[in-house]
């Protein structure tokens, strides 16, 4: 293993701009990326960018926490209010864009082909002794970037922020203390260091004593997954994970990988595989919640489809080691699975509805119609619908008919149906 942490000097990623009041963090819990991971192709958009941001205007103060959703289309990011949908910016963005939240209730992350930049959604607030201050501004795409080849996931757990470029290897490390110091003081924090590993489509999940988890492998293969200390000193390791692929955090401190034949369980400091029912059994896209100790995952069959429309799920319980599967009648996608404030399973299929699903049981606690039928397209590119889940609300996309739908996670009411006028892509959000 080719494993090296590396303080950062404050110039090697440094940025051309800075946003007073910024603050970055990580968190995602959305079902991880398929195995290919593609950059957004930004080489024309540099006087788009400039002519959609201009400076930001001043900060208005609100009467609290202003949610907002980011989205992507075929052109171009919008950024939406999570209350009444309404449009708050379009930012041109040539090529097929990835988003990541950042965690901070602020900024996302945006794939380029330089790497991690910084989109600034711009509702944020700030305590102030026994009661806070909200605020809000004009979203921006700025020019601030943590560098890297081929960025891939951004997970966000213990109190930091791991970035992983597959292109490089690397994993950027911020933590999310100094990176809310940081942009009080209008400063863009660079990561506290970096690990550098062989080039592989991977991921990396921090640990809450400074250490962290990290896939290990090389371009055409991987199967191996290393837990280190704050040192960077191996404490434990399993190589029994093949096309090791998609993360999810339980509660408890546990975290879940999946492989092409069941999953790795990682918790209290040790590695255990448990196996899937079939011989070949792809647990490659997960939904955790801290809430609960079970993870949701898609469940695949076939290892020789090039697109196979998996109509199991998997329910993958931390606690007893085991792996229930239920069947839904209907086929989904990688984009179909999301977690309710309760920890809730909720998967989206073709057949349009949207299901809640107890975890420990496996009951579907409701089934409601929310688009119209669908299929999964070949590209994994592709628009199709897709679920995001803040606060009490799960938002749905039907980019074929250009609307977006939310949906109470409670009750299963579809609260709202709206027309964006864009056939959405990838659906983000933060809580402001």
């Amino acid at each position: 293993m080719n494993t090296r942490r590396t303080a950062l000097a404050p110039a090697i990623l440094t940025a051309s701009i800075t946003i007073a009041g910024i603050t970055l963090a990580a968190c995602s819990q959305t079902a991880a990326a398929p195995e290919t991971t593609t950059a957004a192709s930004t080489a024309d958009n540099a006087d788009a960018n400039a002519d959609a941001n201009p400076e930001q205007d001043s900060p208005a103060e609100v009467s609290g926490p202003e949610a907002r959703l980011v989205a992507t289309y075929d052109g171009g990011i919008t950024v939406l209010n999570a209350e009444t949908l309404e449009e708050i910016a379009d930012i041109p963005l040539n090529g097929f864009n990835r988003l990541n939240p950042l965690g901070d209730g602020r900024t996302v992350a945006v794939s380029t082909p330089e790497g991690f930049q910084v989109l600034d959604v711009a509702a944020w607030t700030e305590p102030h002794g026994d009661h806070t201050h909200s605020y809000t501004a004009q979203p921006r795409l700025t020019d601030d970037i943590y560098k890297g080849d081929k960025p891939g996931h951004v997970v966000n757990h213990a109190g930091r922020t791991l970035l992983f470029s597959d292109g490089d290897g690397t994993i950027q490390e911020l933590d999310n203390d100094k990176l809310t110091d940081a942009a009080q003081d209008g400063k863009f924090a660079q990561p506290d260091s970096v690990v550098e590993l062989s080039p592989h489509h991977g991921v990396a999940v921090a640990l809450s004593d400074g250490g962290m988890v990290h896939t290990e492998g090389t371009e055409d293969s991987r199967s191996s997954l290393v837990a280190v200390d704050a040192d960077g000193q191996e404490t434990a390791r399993i190589n029994d994970c093949p096309g090791v692929h998609g993360e999810a955090a339980a509660a408890d401190e546990t975290l879940t990988f999946g492989c092409e034949d069941g999953v790795v369980i990682y918790k209290d400091g040790e590695f255990k595989k448990v196996a899937a029912a079939d011989e070949y059994g792809r647990m490659g896209n997960q939904a955790g919640s801290e809430q609960s100790p079970i993870v949701l995952a898609d469940y695949k069959v076939d290892p020789d489809a090039e697109l196979e429309r998996p109509t199991q799920i998997a329910l993958i319980n931390t606690h007893q080691d085991s792996i229930q599967l239920v069947d839904l009648g209907t086929s989904y996608s990688f984009r179909s699975l999301a977690r309710g404030p309760e920890g809730e399973a909720l998967v989206l299929g073709t057949d349009g509805q949207l299901r809640s699903i107890d975890p420990t049981t496996g009951e579907i606690l409701y089934s409601v119609q929310v688009t119209e039928k669908w299929e999964e397209p070949e590209q994994w590119q592709s628009p199709r619908p897709s679920i995001f889940a803040q606060g009490d609300k799960a938002f749905i996309t039907e980019p074929g008919a250009q609307k977006l739908h939310v949906v109470d996670i409670a009750s299963g009411e579809v609260m709202e149906s709206k027309t964006i006028g864009k056939s959405l892509n990838e659906l983000t959000g933060i809580t402001g």
